[in-house]
């Protein structure tokens, strides 16, 4: 009998479940259910003996977040190592439209949303999710060549990893450099247990691997440094054979729970009730930026890369493909949802407002997207048929 793949570790079901998850946070806070909710997620649970007292809601945006740039960060490392990015050759072109589709966004969220106080705001457009973008790609682009996806998964990583800088330098706030140098310590002790593992395979060193993991998350959570940088930090030094293990074992509870979690607390938000013109400048700005900054940005920036690529590199893309990629980059989402939490920390009327701005943006990006893509996607199906 044969027994069907996990969809929790495939690229549709899980985008799906996003989707979902922050439909049903945006509706159940406009809701009467809004009071019960908000109040069950500002509850506090402090960690005895250390300075850690977060809310519910930051628990699952510090704590459980870490669990899911642990898994993106064993994937960068990979990818750096022996993926799409292993040369600087296969880099380049990605990482031209990669910086395209970042300054592009700035650009544009700047002109709209420039003045005090939502300038702040410009690294939420920045971002691309690099599971909605796959996701959508895997439903609507049957018959797109693999050089697609290989370019936009290029993309999205090198994303990731501009994203991560972003919270690790933009948000770090009252540093408290020793405890920051006893997380670095922590993580160099996790990397050599890792190696330990990778040698032996012995149980007892994954338990004392996962002890160490979690000191290093309450070190960087404490240190003032954003805690999700903790597990990027674990991740990237995490010897191979373990991180390809734990990257696997986490893969169905980051997409099944932690993601659609985070996706609900995130778009808890509650709608204002004014007409478009009050709403603030950096709700515009974000709704703009994505699918316009990103697709502008990664297409044109994604066409001088093809023009100037070196000998050997990938083939050239087409520009109609180019569109697609843009398309699916302006899918910001989780880390753009992140990035606006952070940017707007200090003002909640316009974090709740940049927070929708995401969720619409990024919704205009997935339906644009899923047009370019399925026309794109027609058209090679047609030229198929007609060669055969």
């Amino acid at each position: 009998m044969r027994i069907s793949a996990n969809p929790l570790r495939g690229q549709q079901f899980p985008a799906v479940l996003l989707l979902i998850a922050a439909g049903l946070g945006i509706l159940l806070a406009n809701l009467p259910t809004h009071d019960g909710i908000a109040a069950v997620l500002d509850i506090h649970i402090a960690v005895p003996g250390t300075a850690l007292d977060l809310s519910i809601a930051h628990w699952v945006s510090d704590g459980l977040l870490a669990v899911f740039f642990l898994v993106v960060a064993i994937e960068l490392r990979h990818e750096l190592t022996h993926g799409e990015l292993d040369s600087p050759r296969k880099a380049l072109q990605p990482a031209i439209a990669a910086t395209g589709g970042v300054l592009v966004p700035i650009i544009v969220y700047l002109l709209i949303a420039g003045d005090a106080s939502t300038a702040s705001g410009w690294p939420v457009p920045t971002a691309t999710d690099i599971a909605f973008a796959l996701g959508v790609l895997a439903m609507f682009g049957r018959g797109l060549p693999s050089g697609v996806r290989v370019f936009l998964l290029a993309l999205a990583i090198l994303d990731d990893i501009i994203g991560i800088i972003f919270i690790a330098v933009l948000f770090a706030h009252d540093v408290q450099w020793l405890l920051l140098v006893l997380a670095v310590v922590a993580v160099a002790a996790f990397w050599a247990l890792s190696r330990l593992l990778h040698a032996t395979g012995h149980p007892a060193i994954a338990l004392a691997m996962a002890a160490v993991g979690i000191v290093a998350w309450g070190l960087v959570a404490a240190s003032g440094i954003h805690a999700t940088i903790a597990g990027v930090l674990l991740g990237l030094v995490m010897a191979p054979i373990p991180a390809g293990r734990v990257r696997h074992a986490l893969e169905p509870t980051v997409n099944g729970a932690i993601l659609p979690l985070f996706a609900f607390v995130a778009a808890f938000v509650v709608i204002p009730a004014v007409s478009p013109t009050e709403l603030s400048p950096a709700f515009w700005g974000i709704v703009i930026a994505l699918p316009v900054g990103k697709i502008v940005g990664i297409s044109l920036f994604g066409w001088i890369a093809m023009r100037i690529r070196p000998r050997g590199a990938a083939p050239a893309l087409p520009f109609a493909d180019l569109l697609a990629a843009g398309a699916l980059g302006g899918i910001g989402f989780t880390v753009s949802l992140l990035l606006a939490n952070l940017a707007f920390a200090a003002d909640d009327g316009i974090r709740d407002q940049a927070i929708l701005g995401v969720l619409v943006g990024s919704l205009i990006a997935l339906l644009l997207s899923a047009v370019v893509v399925s026309l794109r996607s027609g058209w090679y199906r047609r030229v198929s048929a007609a060669s055969s």
